[in-house]
C-alpha cells in the first residue's frame, strides 16, 4: 500500500534519511577503509568435532526473548514509502526465522507523525523481538521520556535504542552537535522508560570507559557498532560531496574497530549483554565476534539491497548466514553457542 504522503513533498528529515538509503546500497562509497579487525582472527580447525551439524543449537536468549539466531538485524531506515517497503520485508524475515530486529531513527515520524506506517511493522512480524529507535543526543533537544515512550507505542517495541552518533552529527550539515550532560539524561530515560533501553553506536565503536558509564546510567545492552562497516562520515561527506560542497576526509578512518571495542567492554563489564556490529558480513563474522565475547552479533547494508525486493530476498541472504555460524561451529566442535564463547582465537600477526 503507498505511503499517503507519496505524491507530497517530503520534509527535510525525510529527504535526507531517503538520501542515506540511497547511499547505502552503494557499498564502495560508505564502507569504512579499514575493516572490523575480525578477519585479523582465525579459529583452530577441528578435523573430528564428532557433531551432527543438524544438531547444533544457535538459539539464544536477548533481552528475555528467546531467538533462533544470535543475529539482529540492524537499525537501517525509515520515514518515507520506499522504507517501509524494505521495513517490511526485513521484519517478515525476522518473524519466519525467529530473530530480532531494530528499526532506523524514528525522529522524523515524531516531527512527521504520517511517516510513521514506514516503520510500522508488527502486522507481519507479530512475535518479533523489535527495537525502536531515536538519537541519544535529542535528549538535548528537546526530546525526554514523552518522546521515547511514543518511539516505542508507535510501533509496538519490546525495547528502545538510543543511538550514539557524535561524529556524524558533528559534520552533517543538519547535525546536532550538543552532546552535554547526556549521560545523566539517559540514565533518567533507563530509570523511567518501561522497556528496556539498548546503547549503540553508529560505526566509530565505543570504548570500555562509555560503556561502564551506560551500564551505570542503567542500559540492559550496549551494540558496539564498531569501525569496520558503514561510515556514516563517508555518508554525509557524499551528501555534502552531491551538494557541491567541499569535502574533508579527515576523519575517513576516526573510530574504534570492532574487535577492539568488543574485548575491551568485555574485559570490564564480564556480565553486560552485548551486541557486535560494524563491518559484520558473514556467519563466520558473526561466530567470530561471538568467540571474542559477543552475545549477538548484527548487520544491515548487507540486506538492504534483498529487501528493496522481497522478504523472500532477506531469508535466502539470512538462511545463509545462519548456516554459515552453524559451519563455523561445526568446525571447531561447538556444540551449541556457550561452547563457541569458549573457543579460542588465533590472531594473525599482520
Amino acid at each position: 500500500m503507498p505511503s499517503r504522503r507519496e505524491n507530497k513533498a517530503l520534509t527535510k528529515t525525510q529527504q535526507r534519511k531517503k538520501e542515506h538509503l540511497e547511499l547505502c546500497l552503494d557499498s564502495k562509497t560508505i564502507l569504512s577503509p579499514t575493516g572490523s579487525g575480525l578477519g585479523s582472527y582465525t579459529f583452530v580447525h577441528n578435523a573430528l568435532p564428532d557433531l551432527d551439524i543438524d544438531e547444533i543449537d544457535t538459539e539464544t536468549t536477548f533481552l528475555g526473548k528467546r531467538l533462533k539466531a544470535p543475529l539482529l538485524i540492524s537499525s537501517m531506515t525509515g520515514g518515507f514509502s520506499l522504507a517501509r517497503t524494505v521495513n517490511r520485508n526485513l521484519a517478515a524475515a525476522a518473524q519466519e526465522l525467529g530473530l530480532a530486529m531494530g528499526v532506523g531513527s524514528q525522529r522524523v515520524a515524531i516531527e512527521e507523525p504520517s511517516a510513521a506506517e514506514s516503520f510500522q511493522v508488527r502486522e507481519v512480524a507479530p512475535d518479533i523481538l523489535l527495537l525502536a529507535n531515536l538519537g541519544a543526543v535529542q535528549l538535548n533537544y528537546g526530546y525526554g521520556l514523552d518522546q521515547c515512550r511514543r518511539a516505542v507505542e508507535m510501533i509496538g517495541a519490546d525495547a528502545l535504542i538510543l543511538h550514539l552518533n557524535v561524529l556524524q552529527e558533528a559534520v552533517q550539515p543538519e547535525g546536532n552537535r550538543n552532546f552535554s550532560g547526556l549521560t545523566a539524561k539517559i540514565a533518567a530515560i533507563c530509570r523511567d522508560l518501561e522497556v528496556a533501553v539498548v546503547a549503540k553506536e553508529v560505526g566509530s565503536g565505543i570504548s570500555a570507559e562509555v560503556a561502564v558509564r551506560l551500564a551505570r546510567a542503567g542500559v540492559k545492552a550496549i551494540d558496539v557498532a564498531g569501525k569496520g562497516g558503514t561510515s556514516w562520515y563517508a555518508v554525509e561527506a557524499s551528501r555534502a560531496a552531491k551538494a557541491g560542497q567541499p569535502v574533508d576526509v579527515s576523519f575517513a578512518d576516526w573510530g574504534i574497530p570492532t574487535d577492539q571495542s568488543l574485548i575491551a567492554i568485555r574485559e570490564v563489564l564480564p556480565e553486560m549483554t552485548l551486541v557486535a556490529s560494524g563491518g559484520i558480513r558473514s556467519g563466520l563474522d558473526m561466530a567470530k565476534a561471538i568467540a571474542l565475547g559477543a552475545d549477538m552479533a548484527a548487520l544491515g547494508q548487507p540486506l538492504l539491497a534483498p529487501a528493496l525486493e522481497s522478504a523472500e530476498k532477506v531469508v535466502k541472504s539470512l538462511r545463509s548466514i545462519i548456516y554459515e555460524i552453524k559451519v563455523a561451529m561445526l568446525c571447531v566442535g561447538a556444540r551449541d553457542l556457550g561452547a563457541l564463547r569458549r573457543t579460542p582465537l588465533l590472531r594473525q600477526s599482520l
